[in-house]
């Protein structure tokens, strides 16, 4: 901060020219450098993988002898030659680049919320709850475009256009969305429609995840590739909801001080992340319940623990009951939480409480948008 006061030049600019010059930076080399830049990192790891999601194939790889993309390689995906090969899913390079690609993008939005005034910040961060569950319900309404070429028949929205509801695009699309919210919001308190913006933000919210949610409703009757389980909505968010009352209750009589600060957020801090190990244990063990189907993770943290717990149990039932072997994430998402909340104490969220709301709001998104989709599309079995 000293050396840009020194040259006269706002934080706000440095981040717009730290931007443009990365953007540029970036282009300039996947222009000179095409295969090995843009074929061999920025298409193998970033937009490769939204490609094969797209078209729910086990890999597209992009053959350097013949300067083309194909999916589902006749010598499959690990014995293609003299290729880059993108599966969907994350990797370690994508995770990392996501995770740095993340706090870049929070310190532009904490500049850009520093122009509003939004106190009460616990009631800003309830009023984007409803925008986290939609950004998982509109990643559910590209899976129904894939079930839907799977069936045969055309979806909606074809790639690369779908590219917008597939992550990592689909949180520029969510956020994007929730600023116009915003600023329309913020406009009707200053203008004196509103007593207060939280309102009207939140309604943007739940209208927005109403409308994808009955967008799905809506082609459920006339499509037999798509049906609903409501029980898998009301197992998953029904047990969230008292696994988290419990850790909550729990912590706040025992270790009070972890909630001296957050207060009621760090109960839906913790309930955004039991949505996302439920969700996860529920499609990966537990689809004969509903419908069978067959679901797998795309995560490599995910899959690690999956394939620890496969290997100590000696497969997915123990002394002959079928446990699965994805029961430690649902465990991980409960306790992480926690202690991640014992970081937000009284001093911290006093020091720069908009900064500390603001990581609270990134930390139940990465927890409740994933866990969201995956229960919702899980729920219609596509």
């Amino acid at each position: 901060m000293d050396l840009l006061d020194r040259y006269g030049i706002s934080p706000e600019a440095a981040w717009i020219g730290a931007f443009v010059a990365l953007i540029v930076g970036v282009a300039g080399s996947a222009l000179v450098f095409t295969e090995r830049v843009f074929y061999g990192f920025l298409w193998q790891y970033f937009w490769g993988p939204v490609r094969a999601d797209a078209d729910e194939a086990d890999c597209v790889a992009y053959l350097r002898d013949e300067q083309r993309i194909v999916a589902d390689p006749p010598a499959g995906c690990s014995g293609v030659e003299n290729a880059f090969v993108a599966e969907p899913g994350y990797t370690v390079v994508s995770t990392v680049g996501y995770i740095l690609v993340l706090i870049f993008m929070l310190a532009g939005v904490y500049l850009l919320l520093d122009r509003f005034v939004l106190e009460p910040y616990d009631r800003f961060l309830y009023a984007l709850v409803p925008f986290m569950l939609f950004g998982g319900a509109l990643r559910t309404v590209e899976d129904s475009f894939v079930a839907a070429q799977r069936a045969g028949e055309a979806p909606a929205i074809e790639f690369p256009a779908s590219a917008a509801l597939i992550s990592p695009f689909i949180y520029f699309t969510v956020f994007g969305i929730a600023l116009g919210a915003l600023l329309v919001s913020k406009w009707l308190e200053t203008s004196g429609y509103t007593d207060t913006y939280h309102y009207p933000l939140g309604i943007a919210g739940t209208v927005s995840l109403a409308a994808a949610f009955l967008y799905l409703l809506s082609i459920t009757p006339s499509n037999d590739w798509i049906r609903l389980y409501p029980t898998v909505l009301l197992a998953t968010l029904g047990l969230a909801t008292l696994f988290a009352w419990g850790i909550y209750t729990a912590v706040d009589r025992y270790r009070p001080a972890i909630h001296a600060g957050t207060g009621l957020v760090g109960l839906v801090v913790i309930w955004g992340h039991a949505v996302d190990g439920l969700a996860n244990v529920f499609a990966n063990d537990w689809t004969q319940l509903w419908h069978g189907g067959t679901y797998g993770a795309k995560h490599p943290f995910n899959q690690l623990i999956i394939d620890t717990t496969n290997a100590i149990q000696g497969g997915e039932s123990v002394a002959g009951v079928h446990v699965g072997d994805s029961w430690p994430f649902l465990l991980v998402k409960l306790a992480v939480p926690v202690l991640i909340l014992a970081v937000f104490d009284e001093g911290f969220l006093d020091e720069n409480p908009r900064y500390a709301f603001m990581l609270l709001g990134a930390i139940i998104a990465v927890g409740l948008g994933p866990g969201t989709r995956d229960m919702i599309r899980l729920a219609f079995a596509i």
